[in-house]
């Protein structure tokens, strides 16, 4: 009789056992699914963007707009954020193209959106077994070997472009090149820029980090040798990265000047990205002058300038910067 009171109770508690774990593996099905249609949102762009294979990586590819100045256009690369994708941000391309440069962004090997994986039926496997190289939260088990594959990535696409004086029919200037870079992408750039020495690659003139993931070099990199001009973006709701930008002793203090952090009210992480449907244009001027003014050298009439001084755009919750030789600062 006890027996038969354990075995029955034995068998319900399997039972429950087993719902329970169909109903965790729905809740992760579930999860996965909105994940999956999160990135296709990421990735989504309301007009086609040309993709070609530079270097053995699928590169997207905005040309740039207005006639071409004698010694070519400036470049920019730029480097989307992880399991992001080329086509993450194209209202910041865009604006780049319209701007006068030839923009180009690959797919890195952690890319979870764009055309060229979803389109090849890859993707739910990829991101099945995407993981970051070391935890986010751990920056201090990051080191210079930590997605170094990004900085090659970006290395091998400028050997490339930069091997004739023009590339796709557009001539390039190969002493006006920027890398620009969200989140993962902004580590990438920044470590090229100099904050991981062995990773410099003195061809890039201008960086622009976008809600980058600094963490790594503010205890164990060289943001104090950069001798690049820097712009940081941050959001007063990126609560994950940006007050590692903005704090006493945090990346942007230990960046070498001209140096620019320009934090804007209410944004989260993924406001540099296609899911923005607020700071558009304000990224977009702050991108766009800080470009001009040291990859199209407009010194006669700084195109930051009237960004810089108060009162500032309404979007825009703190400012600062420290100029090499002109002595202002915020």
């Amino acid at each position: 009789m006890l027996t038969a009171t354990g075995g029955s109770m034995g068998k319900r508690v399997v039972r429950k056992l087993g719902w329970a774990l169909l109903a965790a593996l729905l809740v992760l099905c579930a999860a996965f699914l909105a994940y999956h249609q999160f990135l296709a949102m990421v990735g989504h762009t309301p007009r086609a963007v040309a993709e070609i294979n530079i270097a053995g990586r699928r590169v997207a590819m905005w040309k740039p707009a207005g006639a071409a100045p004698p010694e070519g256009y400036p470049l920019i690369l730029f480097s989307h954020g992880f399991t992001g994708c080329g086509t993450q941000s194209v209202f910041l391309t865009e604006a780049w193209a319209q701007g006068g440069y030839f923009v180009l962004a690959p797919n890195h090997q952690d890319a979870g959106c764009g055309t060229g994986i979803a389109h090849e039926g890859a993707l739910f496997a990829k991101l099945a077994t995407t993981r970051s190289e070391e935890p986010f939260r751990k920056p201090e088990a990051w080191s210079e070997a930590t997605y170094r594959n990004r900085g090659v990535d970006v290395e091998a696409i400028l050997d490339a472009v930069l091997k004739e004086r023009s590339f796709q029919g557009v001539p390039i200037d190969s002493r006006r090149i920027g890398l620009a870079g969200h989140s993962l992408g902004g580590y990438t750039v920044l470590a090229l820029a100099g904050a991981w020495p062995s990773w410099r690659d003195r061809r890039v003139k201008a960086v622009l980090g976008l809600s980058p993931y600094c963490a790594p070099f503010i205890t164990k990199g060289d943001l104090g040798h950069l001798d690049v001009p820097v712009m940081y973006q941050g959001g007063t709701l990126d609560i994950g990265i940006t007050p590692y930008v903005r704090r006493p002793g945090g990346a942007y203090d230990l960046t070498s000047s001209p140096k620019y952090f320009v934090e804007l009210q209410g944004a989260g992480h993924f406001a540099w990205t296609n899911l923005n449907k607020s700071y558009k244009g304000i990224i977009n001027d702050y991108a766009l002058a800080f470009f001009d003014r040291y990859l199209k050298r407009t010194i006669s009439h700084d195109p930051l300038s009237h960004l810089l001084d108060p009162p500032w755009p309404k979007d825009i919750n703190h400012l600062k910067f420290a100029l090499r030789r002109e002595g202002r600062g915020g």
